[in-house]
């Protein structure tokens, strides 16, 4: 019953829940919209149906994400309103105004779009929904302006025991916004890519419509390598950037104890929580290069950072839970490197028209479309766990943020209430995806209500 762990809890179950259909939304509202620009552009009806069939797909996950995202809000003010007390000021700005401008922006015109159908001209129809993607990535733009600000904080002043904003500009100019929304942008193009992909493959297996599927396959292809090309390289800016500014957070996710000159790349390490290594493999070098771009320079380890932590902010436990910084940042690297050579196959037979030939291809794109959601997932909680102690990072401790008045019995009947609900939202999702997804996108009947 204890208040704090099911608020943490809570708030990670809805978060991560929610970061599932987040991605989707940013990179599908991408693809839909160049679907429809090839559709404007060349006046071919495949592109105006795979518009509408992906569309609907896009619809669907945006829904769903619009209704697990609700909540979020009200935990701060909940289950964490000392946390809300102390940085109101300075996180309620970014939040209020991904609100007032850029959701209400992105849910006029995904109305727009939805029932401009022949209402509209193709070329002010083509501007509605690229709006929706302008609007959709500054949404999360400030989002991420909001989180940037527990990650790295700036443009602040400690007043009467509260942080209050002194400069806007630098809250939006902040260098950890400026790695980490690249970052979320390539994600949600690499998700919508094998989203498509997967769905593609699954009916070029079946031989539905293969010219359909087939130039859905080429944009996924494409999308793909870009998605996961781009991914990595911002990656690694936002890691070298991470070694500046919360050297822990490296450290724990490599599992690195002692600080090295040169520093070794774990690949594999079995050890327990003291620093006791069992069995491992290094890659020599390859942490310096990761951190610094040179194969010299040191990387500070988890003692060295907990000895100057502690004379820094105090006594107290400095080190992230090791176990979930680790393995969460092996299943997202390996996740994303897995994804770029499937991303280089599927652009290769793409090329060469040789999709439906690789039958054991297809096989494997459905079951990738899980690999995204893998990375998006131990990627997000490697950035909120590896902060830990900290709610706002040298500021503010995650214990000293939760709510003095909610009771532990009332988190823990919230937490088995969202459970179920989120539980039963994600089946709904799930179906809905199936029933369309696999549906012939031409010679089905449309739904009612969908198109």
């Amino acid at each position: 019953m204890d208040a704090l762990a099911l608020a943490r809890l809570q708030f990670a179950l809805t978060t991560v829940y929610h970061f599932f259909f987040v991605p989707l939304t940013l990179g599908l509202s991408i693809m839909v919209a160049v679907m429809e620009t090839l559709y404007v552009r060349t006046g071919n009806e495949t592109y105006k149906h795979m518009t509408k069939f992906w569309g609907k797909l896009f619809l669907i996950n945006f829904a769903v994400g619009v209704v697990t995202g609700i909540v979020q809000e009200f935990q701060f003010g909940m289950n964490w309103s000392q946390y809300s007390r102390f940085v109101g000021d300075i996180f309620g700005a970014p939040l209020a105004i991904e609100a007032l401008m850029a959701f209400f922006l992105e849910s006029t015109f995904i109305a727009v779009w939805f029932f401009g159908w022949d209402k509209l001209g193709k070329r002010a129809h083509l501007t509605s929904i690229w709006l929706v993607v302008i609007a959709s990535n500054l949404s999360a733009l400030w989002i991420l302006i909001a989180n940037s600000f527990m990650q790295e904080p700036v443009g602040y002043v400690i007043r009467n025991g509260r942080a209050e904003m002194t400069d806007f500009f630098a809250l939006i100019t902040n260098p950890n916004v400026w790695v980490q929304w690249p970052h979320v942008f390539f994600s949600g193009l690499v998700t919508a890519a094998f989203f498509v992909l997967g769905v593609s493959a699954w009916h070029l297996r079946r031989k539905t419509n293969p010219d359909f599927f087939t130039r859905s396959f080429k944009i996924g292809a494409v999308v793909a390598v870009i998605g996961a090309v781009f991914v990595i390289f911002v990656g690694h800016s936002q890691a070298q950037h991470m070694v500046q500014t919360q050297p822990m957070k490296m450290a724990s996710a490599e599992a690195l104890y002692n600080s090295e000159q040169p520093a070794s790349f774990s690949l594999i390490t079995i050890g327990d929580l003291q620093g006791k290594e069992v069995f491992a493999i290094r890659i020599p070098g390859i942490l310096s290069l990761l951190a610094c771009n040179n194969f010299t320079c040191e990387v500070k380890g988890i003692n060295d950072l907990q000895a100057e932590y502690a004379a820094q902010y105090g006594p107290d436990d400095y080190v992230p839970p090791l176990a979930w910084t680790y393995w969460g940042f092996r299943a997202m690297v390996g996740a994303g490197f897995l994804m770029a050579l499937l991303a280089f196959i599927a652009l290769y037979l793409a090329v060469r028209n040789k999709m439906e030939q690789s039958k054991r291809f297809l096989k494997i794109l459905p079951f990738a479309m899980l690999l995204p959601y893998l990375a998006n997932t131990s990627g997000w909680l490697l950035t909120e766990l590896g902060r830990q102690p900290w709610i706002v990072f040298g500021l503010m401790k995650t214990a000293a943020g939760v709510s003095n008045v909610v009771g532990g019995l009332a988190v823990l009947f919230s937490l088995i209430l969202f459970t179920a609900v989120y539980g039963a939202l994600m089946g709904v999702a799930i179906f809905l995806f199936n029933r369309y997804g696999k549906s012939d996108p031409v010679k089905d009947v449309q739904p009612v209500g969908l198109y």
